[in-house]
Formats: C-alpha cells, structure tokens, sequence
C-alpha cells in the first residue's frame, strides 16, 4: 500500500486517561493502514497522496459498539410502543421476512451510513451474518460479527451460527486481510439456555472467539432472571462460563451490585456496549451503570443498538447521549466530563471489538481509521472549546473525510468505495418487503 499524508489538521488526542486536548496544524503520516509519524506540518517531506485537512480536526474513527446494521430497513416501522409490543408485535414479526439478500441490502446501507458519520468500526449481532460481511468487505468498513441464535432454533441452529462465525473468520483473514473478524453470538440470556450458553463457552475456549451477547438488558429482564433461575443474569454468564471465556455484553442496564464481585474477576475478558437512545425511547427506567462497571475495571463502549429502534447509527448522537443520561443517573453535572465521554467512542469502543492495541487513538502503529471533521459551522461556533463542539454541538454531517486501514473510503462527504444512490435504490426497492405483517408468527417471544 502506498503512502499517505492528511496534512495540515488538528489532531485530537486521547490518552487513556485524563484530558483529550487538540494539537493543531500536525501532519499524520501514515503507510501500509498504519500510522507512522504524526509531526508538526511540513516537518517531514510528504510521500505518497496528500491528503489537505486545512481547518479540519483529525479524530480517531468512531466504533460502534452495539448494532443490528440491517435493521436500518425497519428505521420506523416500530414507534411509540413498549418494549414488549416492540418485540412481540413489530420486530420479532418482521424478521419472519429475513432473507440473505434483504440482510446484505440492509447492510449496505448500514455501512454507508456509518462510514458517512465518520464510524469506521462497528460491532455487529445478527442473522445471516455472512452478508453483513460482503457489505462491510465492499464498503471498505472495519466489522466484528457475531452470527445470531436462539435456542428455539434447537442444536442445528445453534451449530449453524458457530460455522457461520468460522466462515465469517476465514473470510476476513483473506478477503480483508483482518479487518473483518467474528465473534459467537447467542441472543441473550433469557432467549438462550444455560446449556447452550455453556455449549458456546466451549466453542469460544478451543477455537479463541470472543461472545457477544445481551445481558441484564433492564432491571426487570435482571428480576426475572432471579425469580426464574435464582441468578442474576451476570450470575448465570459466571455459572455458564461465558465472563470467563471473554464476553461484550450489551446494555447492562440491569447490572446489580451483588454482580460486582462477579465482574471484577473477568474485568479482564469483559467489555460493555451503552445503547442510551434506545433505554430514553423504549422508556426502560434506567440507563448503563457507567460509573459502577469503570469502578470494577470493565471498559464501556458506545453503541447505538439498531436502527429499528435508534432510527439513526450515528454514533455523534449516542455519545452526546451518553454525557447527558450519566450526570442525570449520577445527579452529578462534572460526572462524564467531554474527555471521558470521547475516550468512550474511541478507547472504549476498541476495547469492545477486542481491538484495544490496534485501534481507539491517533498514535504511532495504531491502524489508520481517521474522520476529518469541519466544526466550522454555525452550530459550532465560537469554537471555545473543541471537545465540547464533538460532544455537543456536531453534527453527522460535519465529516467530511473518512479513512479506515489507511484507506480513503470518504472522500469530501461522498462514498469512494460503493455507489450510494445505488444502495438507496436497492433499499428503497426491499424495505417495503421486510416490515410486512401479513405472514404471521415471530422468529421468538419476548418474554423474559
């Protein structure tokens, strides 16, 4: 690959700890997807394509840490409803329409959508994940994914998730020279048995696969678990092996103190996903207890859940959420300063796809997955601060220049790598085909 240079930027800094700050005008340098040098501008000759970020603040690309990317084709088609009703009576009856390639469109549009917003990574649970990884392969985006099952799909579902996730594996060591990896990817501890969770934990401890999965989702989710199994459902992750065999739990917005124990011992192997758009929307009582999971060592990441219920994958959006939603839980206005919120989208999210050495900061090795962002706009000016501006005021639109793996996949706001109109037309022509009702039945109830 040959070299590059973004040249003439702000770079935004994230240590991993303490305040972010903004170094201006600094050139990264970067060859074959990494960085290699980031100077004051002109320091170094320039080899290879310059890339002119005049005026422009190089950030480290967005993860999102929790998705469902091909339910952008249910972006909504499920409003104003409880959480049950959301499941019982609108998504879990519009998957019966699931097909590979109503997957694949749907992903597409998830990815150029992310890519967009200056989202370079994103961590995905879904079905027919295989198509989920042609998308993010066409796109030029950097993905982890986690084949989907229930128990109710009986053993040969369960089995055909995990030889999706090998294939999925193999796929993104060749085709994408490992910017696509697989995770193992049972539902949620209500939706799967604790024998099919012990069953993944094997799985994931000979073959060395991570496990993504819902967990604690709500504190009712948390009540009914200890009503039904006499565990918490972080409890049953401990007896199943799942925290030790190394897990992203999404949500765990039911995570109790007695858990505490629990999750310090694998703070090691465990990550967090904060969904916070989604816990105000479906009216869910509480949000991720932040403060509580850093005080136990697990690092949190920012995600934005699906689009059937986010209505939007903007990662901008989720962490401004996040920052307002931990000083409401707190009661605690200098709690989820702006720098602890960016270290979430960035450190914390690459914690979450297990790429904590590789990704998450603008630093020397590190892979090159870059937004230049403009805050020269209205809603941001006057520029007093400009880690307020990226929590507060930014808006999607505001990217203008998108690199993943050294590669320009953004370029002056538009796709270098697919043609969107395109991928709008095919959405436009399938959508129609998945939020249809009239089949009857659900892929699973809700009923945890």
């Amino acid at each position: 690959m040959a070299g590059l240079v973004i040249s003439g930027c702000s770079v935004l800094v994230v240590p991993e700890a303490g305040e972010c700050h903004v170094e201006e005008a600094r050139d990264i340098h970067v060859e074959d997807g990494a960085i290699t040098a980031i100077t004051p501008t002109g320091e170094l000759p320039a080899e290879g394509e310059v890339v002119d970020a005049s005026g422009l603040v190089a950030v480290p690309g967005l993860i999102n840490s929790h998705t469902h990317s091909p339910m952008v084709m249910m972006r909504g088609a499920a409003e104003d409803v409880s959480i049950d009703d959301w499941f019982n009576k609108k998504i879990w009856p519009m998957e019966v329409n699931l097909t590979p390639e109503r997957v694949r469109v749907g992903a597409r549009l998830a990815c150029a959508e992310m890519l967009l917003a200056g989202v370079t990574t994103f961590v995905d649970h879904y079905f027919h994940a295989d198509q989920i990884a042609e998308a993010a392969l066409e796109t030029g985006i950097r993905a982890d994914l986690a084949p989907t099952f229930f128990s109710s799909t009986g053993d040969e579902g369960r089995e055909a998730a995990f030889a999706a996730a090998r294939e999925i594996r193999a796929f993104g060591e060749t085709a994408a020279q490992g910017r696509i990896t697989a995770s193992l990817g049972p539902h949620a501890t209500y939706t799967v048995s604790d024998e099919d969770l012990a069953r993944t934990t094997e799985v994931a401890r000979a073959e060395g696969f991570r496990i993504h999965l819902h967990a604690a989702e709500t504190e009712d989710q948390t009540g009914a678990s200890r009503e039904k199994r006499g565990l918490t459902p972080i409890q049953v992750l401990a007896r199943t092996g799942v925290l030790e065999a190394g897990t992203l739990i999404a949500h765990g917005c039911g995570i109790v103190d007695t858990d505490r124990a629990l999750l310090r011992n694998f703070a090691d192997r465990t990550a967090v996903a904060a969904c916070p758009k989604v816990y105000l929307k479906l009216a869910m009582g509480t949000t991720t207890p932040i403060k509580f999971l850093q005080s136990v060592g697990i690092p949190v990441g920012v995600g934005t859940d699906g689009a059937a219920v986010h209505n939007t994958l903007d990662v901008w959006e989720s962490l401004r959420l996040v920052a307002l939603t931990q000083k409401q839980r707190e009661q605690d206005a200098e709690w989820m300063t702006t720098s602890d919120t960016l270290r979430l989208a960035t450190r914390g999210g690459a914690a979450a796809a297990g790429l904590a050495d590789s990704i998450g900061a603008l630093e020397v090795g590190r892979r090159a997955d870059i937004a230049l962002v403009d805050l020269s706009g209205p809603h941001c000016q006057p520029l007093h601060d400009p880690r307020a501006a990226l929590v507060y005021s930014i808006r999607a639109s505001d990217v203008v220049t998108v690199l993943v793996d050294g590669n320009v996949v953004v370029r002056n706001r538009r796709l270098t790598t697919a043609d969107l109109d395109e991928i709008l037309d095919d959405a436009w022509d399938l959508a129609h085909t998945l939020v249809d009702l009239s089949k009857g039945g659900a892929v699973q109830h809700y009923a945890p």
